[in-house]
């Protein structure tokens, strides 16, 4: 029931959202009736219903074929939509300004044309101006209009001598003066064509900066994940083990979208390193053994001179995760499930991730951790980061976690906080120093934007050395 009500909430903020899109790049920007229109609102009823086909085709067991071709545009869509409204929401706050200088400048062309000076700030308040003194003479009846330089006194007076031979003069008397044409201030509705003109610029600038936002996090995705260094000290770790190099991967995310050649990058990219070990901490797959078993093989050509390690994510339990454990091993790496090994001047450990426990294969830190010797070194592999509380518990020394993505899409990394002790990078809990990869994939849009892809190489340091 629960599950169902938040599914309704969002089906419900996906349709507003979809429809304030619609609103401000076709409905505001196109005539009614025109092909624009058209096709625009097709695309407003299409693309939701390939994102709502790219996140189910996989649970319901849809043919990967099918799963492919939803998976490029219905997860694509979903980036776009989330840049595009955060675009767009800038934009509501440009738009009003815009409409303002625009209608400013339209009031001030017109009064130009008609010859109508501008109002004045006085004018605008209501606050009343002094009247001119009708008491006065005013210029143009102190200025002749011929050119003998005759005074207006000297023409009275000859215009009453001129008078006396009986006629009385009457007095000349102006005519009423008009009211001045009052100058009103502009409409407060814009012009249909100048909310047409801003409705047009504003979109296109929301529809340029979100799309290329999209475009470039999908370039780094796509071109593959760049290496990070660190170095970790650890109080318990030999002088001999000195040094010693961890590649750490996870959330690969082979999927519908990133297949064999992505696996192949990452590969390549962890052999240029030449680790020591190998760890991939979970969220390899996002499908079945028989779909994407191909895809996962350059893992065979995984080289570390103690070997590769794995641990499931929780993707592996949505995937068949005991076909996936199985074939990892097939392909050389180690599965530690709730295990421990001995490497040379310390022990790595790894736990299931916490979405076994609906299997039964949930993470048991007893079993892999509990009989060691603690007077050595300890890393333990686990995809969440939200176990550290147990490693703490068990003295870990170095937690190497995934999961998060670092956010992938921003703002998700605040959401990401929410969840998670750590988002991405090195924090210590009490004894216990806890590492969390951004990961090396995407899920879902292979976009990412603020939460670049890496493989971290951690370099082991001794205190003693």
């Amino acid at each position: 029931m629960v599950f169902a009500l938040v599914g309704l909430v969002v089906l419900a903020l996906l349709g507003a959202v979809h429809r304030y899109v619609w609103r401000r790049f076709v409905g505001d920007t196109t005539e009614p009736g025109s092909r624009l229109r058209r096709a625009g609102t097709v695309a407003a009823f299409v693309l939701p219903l390939l994102s709502v086909g790219a996140m189910t085709s996989g649970r319901v067991g849809a043919p990967f074929w099918l799963q492919q071709v939803l998976a490029w545009p219905g997860f694509l869509w979903l980036a776009c939509l989330l840049y595009l409204t955060l675009a767009l929401l800038v934009g509501e706050v440009v738009r009003p300004v815009l409409l303002r200088v625009l209608a400013r400048r339209d009031a001030a062309r017109a009064g130009a044309e008609s010859g109508t000076p501008s109002r004045t700030p006085a004018e605008t308040s209501g606050i009343p101006t002094e009247a001119p003194d009708e008491t006065r003479p005013r210029t143009e009846e102190l200025v002749t209009s011929g050119s003998a330089g005759v005074s207006a006194p000297s023409e009275a007076v000859a215009r009453t001598a001129s008078d006396a031979s009986g006629r009385v003069a009457e007095p000349e008397t102006e005519p009423a003066a008009e009211p001045a044409a009052t100058t009103h201030a502009p409409a407060l509705a814009p012009h249909p064509s100048r909310r047409l003109f801003v409705s047009r610029v504003v979109g296109g600038a929301a529809a340029a900066a979100g799309l290329a936002t999209v475009g470039y996090g999908a370039y780094g995705v796509l071109r593959g994940p760049s290496v990070k260094r660190i170095t970790v000290p650890l109080a318990k770790l030999p002088r001999a083990a000195h040094g010693f190099r961890i590649a750490v991967v996870s959330d690969i995310h082979i999927g519908p979208i990133l297949g064999r050649a992505h696996t192949r990058r990452i590969v390549d990219t962890i052999n240029a390193t030449s680790p020591d070990l190998v760890a991939v901490v979970g969220d390899l797959v996002d499908g079945s053994v028989a779909d994407l078993g191909s895809a996962a093989e350059p893992l065979a050509a995984l080289r570390a001179r103690h070997g590769s390690y794995f641990v499931t994510g929780n993707h592996e339990y949505f995937s068949g995760a005991a076909e996936w454990i199985d074939h990892v091993r097939e392909l050389g790496l180690v599965p530690l499930e709730n295990a421990r090994v001995e490497i040379e001047g310390f022990d790595l450990a790894g736990v299931n991730d916490i979405a076994g426990e609906t299997e039964g294969q949930g993470p048991d830190f007893g079993r892999a951790l509990g009989d060691r010797d603690r007077g050595r070194a300890a890393v333990l592999m686990a995809h969440q980061p939200v176990v550290i509380h147990d490693a703490v518990e068990h003295g870990v020394d170095l937690q190497l976690s995934g999961h998060t993505h670092g956010g992938q899409l921003w703002p998700g990394n605040y959401l990401a906080e929410l969840a998670n002790p750590t988002v991405a990078g090195l924090e210590r809990y009490g004894d216990t120093q806890l590492f969390v990869s951004r990961g090396a994939g995407a899920w879902g849009p292979p976009v990412r934007v603020g939460a670049p892809s890496d493989i971290t190489v951690v370099e082991l340091a001794s205190r003693q050395a």
